[in-house]
């Protein structure tokens, strides 16, 4: 219940243009202890004074010069929708039909000329009753609500803290820092929302890209951290690392699991069909996988592994470049080039290892893209 003492408090805006009329419910009101009343006599002042005041209870005469009654309700309704203001209409008409069309218009009692003052009294003190227990009740499902966001957040943030070390769990097995997911999955973002991917998208190539190269777990150490040129053999043994990472994700209905399996499944496919693991060609190819492919082999060749010295940072665009219409969808690496400031803020900015930058890269389809 609400305590009396809350009512009395509630603001009271009367819309009356006969002096007389006004003057009694005022009188009336603060007779019965009501503390905040304001008398307005036009009804094209009410939009404002509503968002000045915004009162509790609306005592609304019908029978109004220019903009009468119903019509102050519709744009009141039209102004503020989702809000529950009780108004109570003064009315000398009897007519049920006018009661009818006032109820229509958003009237929630009514008040007959001459007043009476119990009238006046119960039925203000009523709708304002139940206007205060609106607000009670939705401002604790605002409490509830900002609660169920704050959790969710929560979970969300936990879940993708797994996610990021179930990611760098695969990394630290391939190379001395994590470093590389971080780059990695930052290049993707910014290159993903320059491609024109909506920013609930490039939030989910943000938080699960750092799980494409996940299935390299499955990778025994022996290939993984080979210092020189892999065998054949154990080439299609690495190559393995894409169908695993994907089976690993699969299975899940959230769009966080379907976009981390379609980036580990994809990331290593070409543009000209001699990837992996499924030989896709040009479109057959998911955007997340070719925007992927681009960031993750970028990232590679400037980073240091147990097989290689980091490429300098202008000779690993080059080589992007170079591949272009062959490990990589054109468009994308267009794209690419075209926001290099970014990527090299990230690069500048995440991770700082050492680079020999005299040393003059290898240049082979092979090496490069397959990183």
């Amino acid at each position: 219940m609400i305590p009396p003492s809350s009512i009395l408090q509630a603001r009271i805006l009367i819309v009356e243009d006969d002096p007389t009329s006004s003057s009694l419910i005022r009188e009336i009101l603060k007779d019965s202890g009501f503390k905040h009343l304001r008398v307005i006599t036009n009804a094209n002042k009410l939009a404002d004074m509503y968002v000045q005041y915004r009162p509790d209870l609306l005592i609304l005469d019908l029978n109004l010069p220019g903009i009468d009654g119903f019509e102050a309700m519709r744009r009141l309704k039209a102004q503020d929708p989702n809000d529950y203001l009780p108004i109570l209409v003064i009315s000398s008409d009897v007519d049920d039909h006018v009661h009818l069309r006032a109820l229509a218009a958003g009237a929630k009692d009514f008040l007959s000329k001459p007043y009476d003052r119990s009238k006046v009294i119960l039925r203000s003190r009523n709708l304002i009753e139940v206007r205060l227990l609106h607000q009670e009740i939705k401002n604790k499902n605002r409490d509830l609500e900002e609660i169920v966001a704050a959790r969710t957040k929560e979970l969300r943030d936990s879940r993708i803290d797994v996610i990021r070390r179930l990611g760098f769990a695969a990394e630290y097995r391939d190379t001395e820092t994590g470093q590389h997911i971080l780059r990695m999955s930052r290049y993707a973002a910014v290159l993903a929302s320059a491609m024109g991917m909506s920013q609930e998208d490039v939030d989910l190539v943000l938080t699960t890209s750092p799980l494409h190269d996940v299935g390299k777990i499955a990778i025994p150490d022996r290939i993984l951290l080979k210092p020189g040129p892999l065998s054949a053999d154990e080439w299609e043994i690495m190559k393995t690392h894409a169908q695993v990472g994907a089976q690993l994700l699969s299975g899940g209905d959230s769009a966080f699991l379907q976009m981390a399996e379609s980036i580990a499944r994809y990331h290593h496919e070409r543009w000209d069909g001699k990837g992996y693991p499924g030989g896709l060609k040009g479109e057959e190819i998911p955007l997340v996988g070719r925007i992927a492919a681009v960031c993750d082999v970028f990232d590679a060749l400037t980073s240091e592994r147990p097989y290689k010295k980091p490429w300098p940072f202008d000779e690993a665009v080059r080589e992007i470049k170079r591949l272009k219409g062959s490990a990589f969808d054109p468009e994308v690496v267009d794209t690419f080039i075209r926001i290099l400031p970014q990527i090299r803020a990230i690069f500048k900015e995440v991770g700082k290892v050492t680079r020999d930058l005299g040393r003059q890269p290898q240049r082979s389809d092979e090496h490069s893209a397959e990183i």
